[in-house]
């Protein structure tokens, strides 16, 4: 039993997953559901199955990156969670998580050389994404990418001049919050297709936490922090006389 926090984005959502299956979702979408929903949906998940917190195995949380926010509120519940009930504390990555959520719902229109590209939105023309196979496998590392009219696939592969080779011709599946930044330049490409209205889920987590918890891949409770990817830049604060 898994306890499953994704908090990346604007997506609030908890799942308790057994192995690969969900038993008990909650979620919602809102810039400030974080810190009001969590730890509710934490308790209407482990209520619906019957069960405690000492009863579970371990608590997986979403490590980004994503919103500086939202990350920093889904680690320190789960650390909470973690210390109270004394259990392990395992790191997902976001964007693996929602390749797998992806290829669940493409199923069989997926083909054997289709890439698989999440996206989370950076603001402006920016996004965090990274490229996975049709069998998962990482094809080019996490990045920040800005789609101006320099952008070209080969992009999304960094300095992998063989990669790059290789993925000629496959067809690309843009999908996450940061996706629809790509439609006025590549709604007339055919070999990118622009998913809409993709969010992360726990749900997605299951597979990448249940395969943590057979190895014992755990994070120090005391000290993880969140991947953010880029340092956090807090905005000047709009006050008369600051």
């Amino acid at each position: 039993m898994i306890l499953c926090l994704e908090t990346a984005t604007f997506t609030c959502s908890v799942a308790l997953n057994d192995g690969e299956c969900t038993l008990a979702l909650r979620e919602c979408l809102g810039q400030n559901a974080h810190s009001e929903k969590i730890t509710i949906f934490i308790k209407e998940v482990l209520d619906e199955v019957g069960i405690g917190y000492h009863q579970l195995d371990a608590v997986a949380v979403s490590q980004g990156p994503g919103s500086y926010t939202g990350l920093r509120i889904g680690v320190s519940t789960a650390k909470g969670v973690c210390y109270a009930a004394g259990l392990p504390l395992m790191a997902i990555d976001t964007l693996h998580a929602m390749a797998f959520g992806m290829r669940s719902k493409l199923g069989a229109t997926l083909q054997a050389d289709d890439l698989l590209v999440p996206m989370i939105d950076a603001r402006r023309m920016e996004v965090y994404c990274s490229v996975f196979d049709a069998n998962l496998r990482r094809v080019s590392d996490t990045a920040a990418v800005i789609f101006d009219e320099n952008f070209q696939l080969s992009t999304l592969h960094g300095a992998e001049s063989s990669t790059v080779e290789g993925c000629a011709g496959s067809r690309y599946w843009f999908f996450g919050d940061g996706a629809p930044k790509l439609h006025q330049r590549f709604d007339c490409n055919t070999q990118i297709h622009i998913v809409d209205g993709f969010t992360p889920s726990a749900a997605y987590m299951a597979a990448l936490s249940d395969q943590a918890l057979k190895a014992g891949d755990f994070v120090d409770v005391a000290y993880f922090e969140p991947f953010y990817l880029k340092d956090f830049v807090a905005g000047k604060p709009h006050v008369k006389g600051l």
